[in-house]
C-alpha cells in the first residue's frame, strides 16, 4: 500500500528568476502522478502547535525564531544566497514539514497491514541540507530528520534509518544524528562536491560512531557503479542495523541530464533502487518506508523519475 502526501502551500515558496529550486519542480511531479493514478492521501495534518513542537525537537528554537522574524520583515535571504525568501516561504517550509509528519504517522500506523505501508512526501522546500541552526542549500527545515524524530518520539521506533541518495551529501541530516546510535544515516553522493561533507571517514562521533555510512562517488558515476555501492555497501549496512522504519531522502539530481549534478543515473536506475529498497524494507521493517522529495532539477524529466522510483517501491504501477 502506498500513498502520496503533499500540501498546496509548498508551491508558495518563490525564488528569483532562473533559480533551480522553484515551484514548477513540485507542480510537475504532482500533476504527473495524479494523471497516472497514484493514490493521494486525504487526511488531517498536524496542528500548527504539534508541528512546531515536532520541528523544534531538532533545530535550535532560536533559528526558528530568526526564520520567522526574517519572513515577517520581508527579507530576501535567510543567511545566504542559496536560501532565498519570499512571501510564501515561511508557510511552505511548515507545509513541507507537516506533510512529512503526516506521512510518518501514516506509515507508522500500518504495522498490521499486509506488506506494510510506503509513502512519498512530495514537498518543497527540500530539507537535507538544513542544519540545527542554519538554512542551507535551498533547505529551511530538515524534513527527513523531523520525520525520523517523530517516529522515535511519538511512535516508539527504537531504530530509524535514513538513506539519502541525492547527488549532494545531506550534511544537515548527518550532523543532526551523528552522535546518536538510534538513527542510522547512509548516503551515496557525488564527491568532492557541494556541500563539501560526506567523506568516507565520516562515520559518526561519540556514541554514534559507526552509525553513519558515507559512500562518496566520483562525477560520471552511472547505474552500474551506483548499483554496486547500494547492493554491496548500503543494503548490507541497513540490514545489520535492522530499522523499524526506513526513510529515504529521495533526490533525483544524480539523473544523467540534471543541470546541477554530474552523475549518469538513468530512469531504470531509480526504479531499481526502489525495488531493492522495497525488498529490504519487507525483510527488516515490515515494509514501512517513507520517501521525501529532495533534489532533482531537470523539470521535464523529474516527474517520470519520481514515478519510476515509486514503481520500484510499490512493486508496480498504481
Amino acid at each position: 500500500m502506498i500513498r502520496i502526501f503533499t500540501d498546496p502551500a509548498c508551491l508558495g515558496h518563490q525564488a528569483p528568476p532562473g533559480y533551480p529550486e522553484r515551484p514548477e519542480r513540485l507542480s510537475g511531479v504532482l500533476t504527473h502522478l495524479r494523471e497516472r493514478g497514484w493514490p493521494f492521501a486525504s487526511g488531517e495534518r498536524p496542528s500548527p502547535e504539534a508541528a512546531r513542537e515536532a520541528v523544534a525537537a531538532l533545530p535550535d528554537e532560536r533559528y526558528v525564531a530568526r526564520f520567522e522574524r526574517a519572513a515577517g520583515r520581508g527579507d530576501s535571504l535567510l543567511g545566504s544566497a542559496d536560501s532565498p525568501l519570499s512571501g510564501g516561504t515561511w508557510e511552505a517550509a511548515w507545509a513541507a514539514a507537516g506533510a512529512a509528519l503526516a506521512a510518518a504517522d501514516w506509515v507508522a500506523a500500518g504495522s498490521g497491514d499486509n506488506g506494510g505501508r510506503a509513502a512519498l512526501a512530495a514537498v518543497r522546500p527540500p530539507g537535507h541540507h538544513a542544519e540545527r541552526a542554519a538554512a542551507m542549500g535551498f533547505c529551511f527545515f530538515n524534513n527527513a530528520a523531523v520525520a525520523a524524530e517523530r517516529l522515535r518520539r511519538r511512535h516508539g521506533a527504537s531504530r530509524v534509518a535514513v538513506f539519502d541518495f541525492d547527488v549532494h551529501h545531506g550534511n544537515g541530516t548527518q550532523h543532526l544524528f551523528e552522535e546518536r546510535a538510534d538513527v542510522f544515516y547512509a548516503s551515496t553522493h557525488q564527491y568532492p562536491f557541494y556541500p563539501g561533507t560526506g567523506a568516507a571517514d565520516e562515520r559518526g562521533t561519540g556514541g554514534g560512531e559507526g552509525f553513519t555510512l558515507n559512500v562518496p562517488l566520483p562525477a560520471g558515476t552511472g547505474d552500474e557503479r551506483y548499483g554496486e555501492a547500494i547492493r554491496e555497501r548500503v543494503l548490507p549496512a541497513l540490514r545489520r542495523f535492522a530499522p523499524d522504519v526506513l526513510i529515504l531522502s529521495a533526490g533525483f539530481d544524480a539523473w544523467q541530464h540534471d543541470p546541477l549534478g554530474g552523475m549518469r543515473v538513468t530512469e531504470e536506475g531509480f526504479r531499481s533502487w526502489g525495488d531493492w529498497l522495497r525488498g529490504l524494507a519487507a525483510e527488516v521493517c515490515g515494509g514501512r518506508v517513507l520517501a521525501l522529495l529532495e533534489g532533482g532539477y531537470d523539470l521535464r524529466s523529474l516527474p517520470r523519475l519520481v514515478e519510476a522510483h515509486l514503481e520500484g517501491l510499490a512493486g508496480g504501477k498504481p
